[in-house]
């Protein structure tokens, strides 16, 4: 049986016994603490057309999301009414979560042993960065994390990831998440 209070996820474990040591022979930090790490992980899912239909599915993006996270989601509401989209004022559209600490580093290593290889046609990741050290990607199917019982699944969802990092370049943060085993395709 697992001890609750000395469990140290996977991850967490070899960021600080490998990873932070070839970080800093490839990038030449003079100080621990220039290091970058992992700083959170943000969940998303937008209901977009099919929320303003039937308001029962930001409500089941939700309970998904929070299956998927291990920690409860929020729901997202409208900012201001729009007219075209037949969208009104805090009306829910979705569902977020913001992962950090220990929960981040499980849902990192889940995200990369099981979810990726499940999605169809997997070649890997576009490396998409912000300039700073960020990185986002999106998923077309909810449906790839083990969390998720496909047949009680009422609607497949699309999903964006976003992980901030520490880092000052995109190089640094790219090369922190190469370590992590994030599979990048180019």
């Amino acid at each position: 049986m697992l001890d609750a209070a000395n469990y140290t996820p996977r991850l967490k474990a070899d960021y600080k016994d490998r990873i932070r040591a070839a970080l800093k022979e490839e990038f030449g930090y003079k100080n621990d603490m220039m290091i970058p790490k992992l700083d959170k992980i943000v969940l998303n899912i937008g209901c977009g057309a099919e929320a303003v239909r039937d308001s029962k599915k930001a409500k089941s993006a939700q309970e998904d999301l929070s299956k998927i996270a291990g920690q409860k989601a929020v729901t997202t509401k409208a900012k201001k009414s729009i007219a075209g989209f037949r969208v009104r004022e805090e009306m829910p559209l979705g569902a977020k979560v913001t992962l950090r600490g220990d929960r981040m580093y499980e849902f990192l290593d889940r995200l990369t042993t099981i979810a990726m290889p499940r999605i169809r046609d997997f070649r890997g990741v576009k490396p998409s960065f912000d300039g700073r050290g960020n990185f986002a990607m999106g998923i077309k199917e909810h449906i790839v994390f083990p969390e998720i019982d496909f047949d009680k699944v009422d609607e497949v969802w699309g999903m964006d990831i976003i992980i901030a990092t520490t880092a000052k370049t995109d190089a640094e943060a790219k090369s922190l998440l190469k370590h992590f085993n994030v599979p990048f395709n180019a």
